[in-house]
């Protein structure tokens, strides 16, 4: 099996869902989505993860991205469990969950890493851009829950970058400064960026966020 790197189109698949089949790129259409897996329905540490991911509805919509989650457990035992994290984590859970019984899409998104568990999804997570092109891979061990606000962080620097000549500094949140690409000149950047900017080095130019 191939492996799936920044910039390789995601795999399309279909599957059976909380909320019915779908056809993955038919359904991200031609906004932003993340797909993320989980170990086990039933278990503690995911069960406050798809808690806070329906909690954070309104912010992935601001940002125009879908959602869905995967594990290898089949659908009722998805259904069941819905009840579980909904009553648990005082929400309702509002997005699709993938049943992946016979590991096609864990093993197309090489979800499965044997000598963490040979049966169960890592906490794997893949943020794909409107392209259908894989624009961030992170992989967390079992027992470590995710920060999803360092997903929403991720997906304001991955839309900002997309449309700006810009990167974003280490522990950006938006409406920080960022840096200007080194690509650009500084006869360009004085017509690119209006609100000016910063030369801390010839390589190190800081401006205002250019979306706000």
């Amino acid at each position: 099996m191939a492996t799936l790197r920044l910039g390789d189109i995601a795999p399309d698949f279909k599957a059976e869902t909380t909320e019915g089949p779908i056809s993955f790129h038919e359904w991200l259409g031609n906004g932003w989505g993340i797909l993320f897996s989980h170990p086990a329905d039933f278990t503690p540490v995911c069960t406050t993860e798809l808690g806070t991911t329906a909690k954070l509805k309104g912010e992935f919509e601001k940002r125009n991205v879908k959602v869905v989650a995967l594990s290898v457990d089949p659908l009722d035992s998805h259904n069941s469990w819905i009840k579980d994290i909904n009553e648990t984590q005082n929400t309702n859970v509002n997005f699709p969950i993938i049943a992946d019984g016979d590991r096609k899409v864990a093993e197309l998104y090489d979800m499965i890493h044997p000598n963490a568990n040979e049966k169960l999804t890592v906490r794997s997570v893949f943020i794909i851009g409107p392209d259908k092109k894989v624009k961030l891979m992170i992989t967390y061990p079992a027992s470590t829950g995710r920060n999803f606000n360092e997903l929403l962080r991720v997906i304001d620097s991955l839309q900002l970058t997309a449309n700006y000549s810009v990167a974003t500094p280490a522990n950006w949140e938006s409406g920080q400064e960022v840096v200007i690409a080194p690509a650009i000149s500084d006869e360009d950047a004085d017509k690119k960026f209006p609100k000016g900017y910063k030369k801390v080095k010839p390589y190190l130019r800081l401006t205002p966020q250019p979306n706000l």
